[in-house]
């Protein structure tokens, strides 16, 4: 029997993007519903730092985290008309789920249903919406235009403002919404830039 790794794999490097990207994929959660701090992944040591506090009332209404070993780089920017860029960091994703979760530092089984493409002072900044796995009050939901359209209305909402700090101005929009099979190529896309930066 192989014996246990000594040390906690890093949440970027060290998972596999999930068991059957693009589909179902790992997502490693960062934030939940419940947090009044903005908590986020610190790179280089694969810990979970504090970045700040949340400056608005607004909080997420959802589990928000990244995929493991993705990159939004070049592949995912060429997805966007409206931005060169892309942020560089790690894909994000937004998973709705019926049961409170209110842990983070966390890793789930996420079915991606479509996408947002968000533009960060020109970058894009792609946050896939999933759904949690085997979650039957979302079994029905195939695709993004399958979510109550609230909770999507919600998310946007959350997305255009919790960035938003005093005193400074950050220009945040979203391109459009996309549906399942658009997820699928950011997922994919996402995962070839990180194989092209890291893996070689």
């Amino acid at each position: 029997m192989a014996e246990a790794p000594l040390y906690r794999v890093h949440p970027w490097h060290g998972l596999e993007p999930g068991p059957e990207p693009p589909a179902l994929v790992t997502a490693y959660i960062e934030i939940t519903p419940f947090d009044v701090i903005k908590y986020e992944l610190d790179k280089p040591s694969g810990l979970l730092k504090v970045d700040r506090p949340q400056a608005r009332s607004s909080s997420p209404p959802m589990l928000y985290g990244l995929v493991p070993r993705t990159l939004c780089g070049d592949r995912v920017a060429a997805l966007s008309s409206v931005a060169n860029l892309a942020d560089g960091d790690p894909l994000d994703i937004c998973v709705f789920s019926e049961r409170p979760i209110s842990h983070s530092n966390i890793i789930l089984p996420a079915r991606v249903v479509g996408g947002m493409r968000m533009i960060d002072n020109g970058e894009a900044d792609d946050k896939i919406v999933a759904v949690l796995a085997n979650d039957p009050i979302y079994a029905a939901v195939d695709d993004l235009s399958d979510m109550p359209v609230p909770l999507v209305e919600r998310l946007e909402h959350y997305l255009l403002t919790y960035k938003q700090m005093p005193g400074q101005e950050v220009v945040v929009t979203i391109e459009s919404s996309y549906g399942r099979d658009e997820a699928y190529e950011v997922v994919n896309a996402s995962i070839a830039d990180y194989n092209a930066e890291f893996v070689g």
